[in-house]
């Protein structure tokens, strides 16, 4: 008789104190597929849920195409329509001035005029509001002077200036830069002005000179504001600008504007009317990203903080 012994059989253990008898097996996991995927996932979810937020910010701009669109065609009536073309017209009419390079004239004439005309008020505005922030003499002196200038139109003077400088490039460069300067000075001096107190005497207890003092805390804690009237001033000199075209140029979105409706081409006139708003859309979103440039060490600040 033949006895087969199996492993446990052949080689018995005995079990005692120092050495116990259960064996511990070792354990494998394995990802399911839904937790392979979860990742992936996410990402789906990141993605959609932001498609989600943009659809609903844009919802507006949406609606009011839509209407522009479909208003003309279906609810105005046909005389109406003549001077308010539905959207794909004057889509038509800005390929067509595209394709014949006049729109791009009239954008390159506009930004000169505004780029230059900005950039001076930029430059004054700050130096001057820096200065009047931080010398209270000086505050006192010109105050009466600048309120006097800041409460009158901009537009008011553009005859002074076309007098003064002429009809040519001189004269538009000035009443751009005339309209862009009173809210970049204000803003710079509220925005000094209102600098915590405790932040400039704690530096001083650190020994900071005047200079040191204004680089590191006056200057980066004023950042915000005098970049909210650097975002009013750069929607002033476009604005200002188109409107200073309109009464004497020869080239610029304003001459085009106005040259169109006397010439009765209303499609062209409303292309021109949505490059203004798309070139200050783009303006506005250049400013916002240089705001948040210049002032990532509020964000390093409040993300060490929380």
């Amino acid at each position: 008789m033949t006895t087969t012994l199996t492993p446990t059989q052949a080689a018995p253990k005995a079990a005692g104190p120092l050495e116990p008898s259960t064996a511990v097996e070792p354990s494998i996991t394995v990802d399911s597929p839904a937790q392979r995927t979860t990742p992936v996932l996410n990402a789906v979810r990141r993605v959609a849920s932001a498609a989600g937020s943009g659809l609903w910010k844009s919802a507006a701009i949406l609606a009011f195409l839509a209407l522009w669109e479909l208003g003309p065609t279906y609810l105005a009536s046909p005389s109406t329509r003549v001077f308010l073309p539905p959207l794909h017209e004057v889509l038509l009419a800005w390929g067509k001035l595209f394709e014949a390079g006049t729109i791009q004239g009239h954008i390159a004439a506009s930004l000169t005029r505004s780029v230059a005309g900005f950039g001076a008020a930029l430059v004054a505005g700050v130096s001057l509001g820096l200065l009047i922030a931080w010398y209270g003499r000086l505050n006192s002196v010109l105050n009466p002077l600048l309120e006097l200038f800041r409460n009158t139109a901009a537009l008011a003077l553009l005859p002074v200036f076309t007098l003064l400088l002429g009809i040519g490039e001189e004269s538009k460069i000035s009443i751009v830069a005339y309209a862009a300067f009173f809210p970049v000075l204000l803003n710079t001096i509220a925005g000094v002005k209102t600098v915590d107190p405790l932040l400039i005497r704690a530096a001083r207890s650190l020994g900071l000179n005047s200079f040191r003092l204004f680089q590191k805390v006056i200057l980066p804690s004023a950042v915000p504001t005098i970049f909210t009237g650097i975002r009013m001033a750069g929607t002033a000199s476009i604005l200002v600008l188109i409107a200073a075209e309109m009464v004497g140029a020869k080239a610029g979105l304003g001459y085009l504007i106005v040259n169109a409706q006397s010439s009765f081409l209303i499609p062209d006139m409303y292309a021109g009317i949505l490059t203004v708003s798309l070139l200050g859309l783009g303006v506005n979103f250049l400013l916002v990203a240089l705001e948040r440039h210049f002032s990532r060490w509020r964000t390093a600040v409040g993300a060490a903080a929380s």
